[in-house]
């Protein structure tokens, strides 16, 4: 019972945080730290381009470029539904665990790690009509040092983040990760650094 009401609330939570998404105007991309700028294209991780390998179709050049999407109530509600299946879903084990090997990305069955929830999310989202150049598979560092992935979902309402570890779906500036790299917007087979300048916002203020 205490489990099921710990979901309740975050559920709770986060639709109580959706009127703020709503109450602000469509922000400018590169004027707000709502959007995590992109800076230069950069390495891709070794699990995604093994991934690559595997799944050519799947990691292309995005014809139709689609900058954000317009996050309407009904595309928030996909978002939380789409967060809360998968995060549920699968139970959370190392690729040293289940595969024997440091890094193996793929679409999880029951058990995966984070970039597995990541490429799950990504594909429910794609399969409901969302725009794959706006669903980012982004790197991040935890607070403690270690290396994590989320879900970055580009919307004229800020950069969206989807995570395993957090039932809330966040705009980025607001997690406590510091922001290393994610797909191109334009191929998704190609990574960019990211500037996670959120403390020289905050210093210039």
């Amino acid at each position: 019972m205490k489990i099921l009401n710990a979901k309740v609330r975050k559920l709770a939570m986060a639709v109580a945080a959706l009127p703020a998404l709503w109450s602000a105007p469509a922000l400018a991309i590169t004027e707000n730290q709502a959007f995590v700028l992109d800076v230069r294209e950069t390495s891709i991780p070794i699990g995604h381009a093994q991934f690559c390998q595997s799944r050519p179709a799947e990691c292309g050049q995005n014809n139709d470029l689609i900058t954000y999407e317009t996050l309407t109530q009904a595309k928030w509600d996909e978002l939380l539904q789409v967060n809360a299946h998968w995060n549920r879903a699968v139970r959370p084990i190392n690729d040293i665990d289940l595969y024997q090997t440091e890094e193996f990305w793929t679409y999880p069955r029951q058990y995966g790690d984070c970039e597995d929830y990541v490429l799950a999310k990504r594909r429910s989202l794609i399969e409901r009509g969302w725009a794959p150049s706006t669903l980012l598979i982004t790197v991040v560092k935890q607070a403690n040092g270690e290396g994590h992935a989320v879900l970055t979902v580009r919307t004229d309402r800020g950069d969206l983040i989807l995570d395993n570890q957090e039932g809330l779906i966040k705009v980025w500036s607001e997690t406590n990760y510091t922001y290393i790299k994610r797909q191109s917007q334009q191929h998704q087979g190609r990574w960019m650094e990211l500037a996670d300048n959120r403390e020289v916002i905050l210093a210039s203020r």
